[in-house]
């Protein structure tokens, strides 16, 4: 069953091929995104989180004094809460918490720091409303992954409180792009590939910024005293390295770090949880992380 699922993901991202231009970009991960919607007892508020776009979701029966913040992928090109809704969404409700999904800008509009600088504007956005970071998990997919740790490393370094977890799908992590699977998985891996990793990274990063520094590709960050970090990631993704490396940073230094690859699933597979079991599973897992941390 999952083997026929996948494929017809994979059927679908074949028949909406990755177009030129960011705008088409833009509205193409949109549209495979949020191909099905969100469940019918998924409440929406869409809320100004200090000066960005936010929108909170909750169901029936889950806390809302607990968050999930959440950082979608996208190159930092692209992806939008549209994109990430139903990913979000039912992350939150495999949680029994409310989550957050920030809108944060977008290069190359909007180049680095932007991005980085909006994923602490969140934090401070759920610091005023009074959420305590003990009652908050920070997640993202891919470059939202990527912000997820930044933004933990730029807390720790400054001696503030830090998330209860993180929650980490597919995560970029390298931008020097130096892991071995981009080559050896290239020919399974539908949607990521080193040529467009380096169109993303050339819009994302301003001339003269070193693609090692933390700030960007968190694998070189020091991830020592991070909160508990788990980890998810497709068998069929040329990020797969970015992953496993990373969980091996972060467990030599005593991170409580859980690697979790998933067979045959792709880039960010939980985006197409609604008609993808292996999707429904890999979100179930991450709500009972998330539930033993927060």
């Amino acid at each position: 069953m999952a083997q026929s699922e996948i494929e017809a993901v994979r059927a679908l991202l074949s028949s909406k091929p990755r177009p030129v231009g960011w705008p088409e970009r833009r509205q193409r991960l949109d549209d495979v995104g949020s191909v099905w919607p969100v469940a019918d007892d998924v409440e929406l508020a869409a809320v100004d989180v200090n000066g960005l776009a936010g929108e909170y979701s909750i169901v029936p029966g889950s806390d809302p004094s607990c968050i999930l913040m959440f950082f979608h992928g996208g190159g930092y090109c692209s992806g939008s809460i549209l994109s990430h809704r139903r990913m979000a969404s039912e992350a939150g409700r495999a949680a029994g918490i409310r989550t957050l999904a920030v809108a944060y800008r977008l290069a190359p509009e909007h180049p680095f720091p932007a991005a980085y600088d909006d994923a602490l504007t969140a934090w401070r956005f759920l610091q005023n409303q009074g959420i305590s970071a003990a009652h908050v998990a920070i997640a993202g997919d891919s470059a939202g992954a990527g912000l997820a740790i930044a933004l933990i490393n730029r807390l720790r370094d400054a001696h503030e409180e830090l998330p209860a977890c993180a929650w980490l799908v597919s995560p970029w992590t390298d931008l020097t792009m130096s892991g071995s699977t981009l080559a050896s998985q290239d020919a399974v891996d539908p949607l990521i590939h080193k040529g467009y990793l380096n169109e993303l990274a050339d819009a994302y990063l301003p001339t003269g910024i070193d693609r090692k520094d933390p700030r960007v590709s968190p694998l070189y960050a020091d991830f020592r005293s991070f909160p508990p970090i788990l980890i998810q990631v497709g068998s069929a993704e040329t990020l797969l390295d970015d992953a496993t490396r990373l969980a091996a940073v972060a467990g030599a230094v005593d991170v409580p770090t859980t690697l979790e690859i998933w067979p045959h699933m792709i880039h960010a597979w939980h985006l197409w949880n609604a008609h993808l079991e292996p999707g429904r599973r890999a979100l179930v897992s991450a709500g009972a992380f998330i539930r033993e941390h927060i």
